[in-house]
């Protein structure tokens, strides 16, 4: 799917899209691109819902840790290979 922005900045996305991701999205960029992602109506069952009980009994703070690692680690990878092939943000 292609869209432009109007003169404001603003992004249209389609009545379908809305309905099946939502009214909120969390905008990242990323070192080649822009990625928009759906956030849940509430957040904590989105997250409960996707993993079940195999996270009970972790504390937050190591999650939280181990997610900014994994992220971290996502980012470093992506700007290598992009170097490797030698683009430039």
């Amino acid at each position: 799917m292609a869209t432009n922005t109007d003169d404001r900045g603003r992004i249209y996305l389609p009545k379908d899209v809305r309905e099946r991701f939502g009214e909120q999205y969390r905008i990242v960029e990323l070192p080649t691109h822009v990625a928009l992602f759906p956030i849940a109506d509430d957040p904590l069952a989105a997250v409960e819902d996707a993993v079940g009980d195999r996270l009970e009994g972790t504390p937050s703070d190591e999650l939280k840790a181990e997610a900014r690692r994994k992220a971290r680690g996502e980012v470093a990878t992506e700007r290598e290979e992009i170097d490797a092939a030698g683009q430039t943000r």
